[in-house]
C-alpha cells in the first residue's frame, strides 16, 4: 500500500486507488502518514482533528475514527493500536513525501560530488512525484501548515539543483526553458540567491555575457536597496569570472 499527500490524499494497493471518504478520516490519515512508522500519540491525532472544539469524550471518538479508517484502508493491519497511540506500519517510502525528501537528499549529494546526470535523475523522480499542492486536503489545519512550509521548501531546492545539474550539458532549447522556469522562480523569490546566481550562469551558458552582466547588476542593487548588504561568496566568484571573459558554468552545489 502506498499513501501520496504531495497533492490530494491519495492510496493506492495492487495498483488499485481506494477512496477515502469523509474529511475527517482524511485528517487522520494525512497525520498518520506524517509519522508513517512511528506511534502518533492520542493528544496528537486529536489536536489534528479537532484543532478547536473537540468532541467531550476525544479518545473514544479517535478509536471510532481509527475504526472506520481501518475498515476503509486496502490493508488494514497497516494501522496499529499501540499502548502510546496509533501507528501506520509501513516502510517510510511507502508514502511520498518521504521518498521525494530522501530523492532531494540523493540528488543533492550527487550534484556535489560531481555527477550531474545522476543527480538530475534522482531530482526528476523526486519532482514527479508531486501531483499538486502538498497535503491539499488539510493544507489549511493548523497541524500540516510546519509540513506543507517543509515541503514546498524542499522542492524549491529540488528545482534549483535539477537546473544546476542540467545547466551544463544541455542544449539551446533546454537553456531557454531554464530561464524561463528561472524567471519564474525569481518572482516568486526574488531576493534567493541562488535562483539569482543560476540564472547568471544560465545566461552566460547560452552565451549572453552581457545580459547575464546586468542580471548581476540588478540584483546586486536589489540587495543594496532592500537589505544593505552585497551577493555572497559564490555569486561574486562568478562575477569575477564573467568579468574576466569566462563563459560561466553551472554552480556545482
Amino acid at each position: 500500500m502506498r499513501i501520496g499527500v504531495l497533492g490530494p490524499l491519495r492510496v493506492v494497493a495492487d495498483g488499485q486507488e481506494t477512496g477515502i471518504g469523509g474529511a475527517r478520516l482524511r485528517v487522520l490519515l494525512t497525520r498518520l502518514a506524517l509519522g508513517v512508522g512511528g506511534v502518533v500519540s492520542p493528544t496528537a491525532l486529536s489536536e489534528a482533528l479537532w484543532p478547536e472544539d473537540g468532541p467531550a469524550h476525544p479518545d473514544t471518538a479517535l478509536h471510532s475514527l481509527a475504526t472506520r479508517l481501518r475498515r476503509t484502508l486496502p490493508e488494514p493491519h497497516a494501522l496499529r493500536s499501540e499502548p502510546e497511540g496509533y501507528r501506520l506500519a509501513l516502510p517510510p517510502e511507502a508514502v511520498d513525501a518521504v521518498r521525494f525528501e530522501r530523492l532531494a537528499i540523493q540528488g543533492r549529494g550527487a550534484l556535489r560530488d560531481g555527477h550531474p546526470e545522476d543527480a538530475a535523475q534522482r531530482l526528476q523522480e523526486a519532482l514527479s512525484l508531486w501531483r499538486g499542492a502538498p497535503l491539499a486536503d488539510t493544507a489549511h489545519l493548523p497541524f500540516a501548515v510546519p509540513a506543507v512550509t517543509r515541503l514546498e521548501r524542499i522542492r524549491l531546492g529540488v528545482r534549483e539543483d535539477l537546473i544546476a545539474a542540467e545547466l551544463g550539458s544541455s542544449d539551446a532549447t533546454e537553456r531557454i526553458d531554464h530561464l524561463a522556469e528561472l524567471g519564474e522562480l525569481i518572482a516568486d523569490h526574488p531576493l534567493r540567491e541562488r535562483l539569482r546566481e543560476l540564472l547568471v550562469a544560465a545566461l552566460a551558458a547560452d552565451g549572453r555575457r552581457g545580459e547575464a552582466l546586468t542580471a548581476h547588476e540588478e540584483y546586486r542593487r536589489l540587495l543594496a536597496a532592500q537589505l544593505g548588504t552585497v551577493p555572497g561568496k559564490s555569486m561574486r566568484a562568478l562575477h569575477q569570472r564573467l568579468l574576466g571573459g569566462e563563459k560561466g558554468s553551472s554552480p556545482g552545489f
